[in-house]
């Protein structure tokens, strides 16, 4: 039985994904926070977060790296870890630190902060020849107008470190840009109480569709586990509103953007790692988007356990204790699965979500999750703001995506404005 410790975490589904197959792989692990009332609080009333079942649960300043690196070797030396993890990427750079202090598995805390930080990866990317968009890094909003009138209008302008789609834009004028820099500045601290880098990175606005690879790189190669689709709304913001795996492409396109990715990951120096990097497929040919060293979020690595039955919690699991992960792929009945988000468009209380009983009550369905009356309902501006999601799948062919939009039209969000 092995010993993980879990620093910090997202408090969606990965946060029980990740204690699931702590525990499916015959392991225990400690839980480390610096704020135990930010799960309690995430729990359904009456149940406890998978988190809080740890064999131990310990508190320290995760935000304080000089001062949590002894507090952790202190804990080695009397619990004995053999890796650490995280499901947040605002602590997989200290997660990184932390292994190599401890002289534990893990990707060098080089490559993982350079692939946290957005600017940091187009600069890698681009000194290795990696396709991306052109783009600038501009310190305020005066380089920015400045940066802009080079590159060129319409542009998406993005914080550097930052997660979700939060405060992304398109701009297409000096105005539209003025707002987006001022909305960035005036957020100087993540959802984690860190500070922000008041860095902007500007990027002219790609083309084509928009997926995702997935891949597990081990022993210095990278397996890719297959390739998904998305669906974006919300203009000027960019909301995923849904997902498939695997992506409807043609060969030739699922090739190139694995390819593409595996060169990513190469250049970022990335191993021992899950990763989930995003591209457009352009009419020039596929451009990194973003490269993300930690298993896909929004309910995609549940997409692929129900298509192929692979387990990328698991496989996490597997890279930080450097053991061989199980990548063969079984049938599972399904040939794809998707996922749909409900996405609010105005502000108030949400009264009912009407149409939920008979969603739930379709033959197929996989999994339905919606919000609670009550709940303050704001006009989503990223990813932080759905209300609810329902999943499907198709055994047949790459017909999951059809359906979930079918049965997402199904749903009505009845909403007090205030």
């Amino acid at each position: 039985m092995a010993h993980l410790l879990v620093v910090e975490s997202w408090v969606g589904s990965m946060s029980r994904l990740l204690p699931r197959a702590i525990r499916e792989g015959g392991h225990e692990f400690t839980f480390l926070t610096r704020d135990l009332h930010h799960y309690l609080r995430s729990a359904p009333e009456g149940t406890a977060h998978p988190l809080l079942a740890a064999r131990n649960v310990l508190t320290a300043e995760t935000n304080d790296i000089a001062s949590l690196l002894p507090v952790v070797e202190r804990l080695h030396e009397a619990l004995g870890f053999d890796g650490v993890v995280t499901s947040c990427d605002y602590y997989l750079p200290t997660v990184a630190r932390i292994a190599a202090r401890l002289g534990l598995p893990g990707p060098t805390p080089e490559a993982v902060k350079n692939a946290c930080r957005k600017d940091t990866t187009r600069r890698v990317l681009g000194e290795t020849g990696v396709p991306g968009p052109r783009f600038a890094v501009c310190a305020d909003r005066a380089e920015a107008e400045e940066a802009a009138r080079e590159l060129g209008f319409p542009l998406v302008v993005k914080p550097v470190d930052l997660c979700a789609g939060m405060f992304v834009r398109r701009v297409d004028d000096e105005r539209e840009l003025t707002e987006a820099c001022r909305a960035i500045a005036d957020f100087p601290l993540n959802a984690r109480g860190q500070l922000r880098a008041p860095v902007l990175l500007l990027e002219e606005l790609l083309d084509g569709p928009e997926v995702s690879v997935e891949t597990v790189s081990f022993a210095g190669t990278t397996h890719v586990v297959g390739v998904t689709d998305k669906s974006l709304g919300g203009a000027p913001a960019f909301i995923e509103t849904g997902h498939m795996f695997p992506a409807d492409l043609a060969p030739a396109d699922a090739e190139a953007a694995q390819d593409t990715a595996v060169q990513a990951i190469k250049a970022l120096g990335l191993d021992s790692v899950v990763a989930h990097t995003e591209i457009r497929l352009t009419a020039a040919g596929p451009r990194v988007v973003e490269v993300n060293p930690r298993p896909a979020g929004n309910r995609i690595t549940e997409l692929i356990r129900h298509v192929t039955g692979l387990d990328l919690a698991a496989a996490c699991v597997d890279v930080a204790l450097d053991r061989t992960p199980d990548l063969r792929p079984r049938a599972t009945g399904l040939r794809s699965a998707a996922v749909g988000f409900l996405v609010p468009d105005t502000e108030g209380t949400l009264e009912s979500i009407e149409g939920a009983d008979q969603v739930r009550s379709t033959d197929g369905v996989l999994e339905v999750q919606l919000a609670e009356p009550g709940r303050v309902v704001k006009a989503a501006g990223s990813n932080n703001e759905y209300l609810g999601h329902v999943m499907a799948g198709d055994a047949e062919g790459l017909g999951a995506r059809a359906r979930v939009e079918s049965l997402l039209s199904g749903l009505r969000p009845r909403v007090t404005t205030r």
